[in-house]
């Protein structure tokens, strides 16, 4: 069970300290979202967090995609010709 505590005008939340290690809130950003039935608490995710290891999860079960030197070589053409 949390607690609500003064902390000066305002007020915070007490967690005991076994649900903030099972929801790996520890030393987190936490972002507070209403819901119906209350208050939602996750912890903030930076931007493109975990994509690193994702990209890297992928690259090792499937290998590393092939370039396709067709596209990459093809010289640059103008856009003279084309209408807007």
């Amino acid at each position: 069970m949390a607690h609500l505590v003064k902390i000066g005008n305002s007020q915070g939340i007490r967690i005991p300290k076994p649900l903030v290690e099972q929801a790996h809130l520890e030393g987190k950003e936490l972002k507070l979202q209403l819901v119906s039935d209350g208050l939602l608490i996750t912890p903030e995710k930076e931007a493109r967090d975990g994509w690193k290891e994702a990209i890297e999860g992928a690259i090792a079960a499937q290998g590393q995609e092939t370039l396709d030197s067709e596209w990459l070589d093809t010289a640059l053409d103008s856009d003279d010709e084309l209408e807007w």
